[in-house]
């Protein structure tokens, strides 16, 4: 199975790795017989990903990328692994996914002149109300 990014983009399974752990926290006797959480492993550097891809996946400030970059996800969410294995390979896709998109370039413009005056008058509003909070003299 091919996990997909984008239509020109996919990843194949040789590259991810997937462990099934015993999931933390409580449950009861299925937590302490089945391992049922999934343990994702995914090679950056290693991987078939475009040049980009890789670059931001790289500089991306997330916890879940580690300083040798290898993404780790644990996914425990459900009760049977093949859905927290879903939810992992969904999250891995997300992540990578949201490396993808670039952000549009903010261009800097000037506040309109009722703004300005709006902003001016709400100050000397507010200067006023502060001086009438002040000690009144008898």
């Amino acid at each position: 199975m091919i996990l997909k990014i984008s239509s020109h983009i996919s990843i194949p399974d040789t590259e991810i790795e997937l462990h099934a752990i015993r999931a933390q926290g409580a449950g009861g006797q299925n937590v302490n017989k089945v391992s049922t959480a999934i343990h994702l492993r995914f090679d950056i550097n290693a991987s078939s990903l475009p040049d980009d891809y890789k670059e931001k996946l790289r500089q991306l400030a997330d916890r879940r990328i580690s300083s040798d970059h290898v993404i780790i996800i644990k996914a425990q969410r459900y009760r049977s692994q093949e859905k927290n294995r879903e939810d992992a390979l969904a999250r891995l896709q997300a992540l990578i996914k949201s490396a993808g998109i670039t952000a549009k370039k903010r261009t800097a413009t000037k506040p309109t002149r009722s703004s300005m005056k709006k902003r001016l008058e709400s100050k000397t509003k507010h200067g006023v109300l502060k001086t009438l909070r002040g000690k009144v003299d008898e």
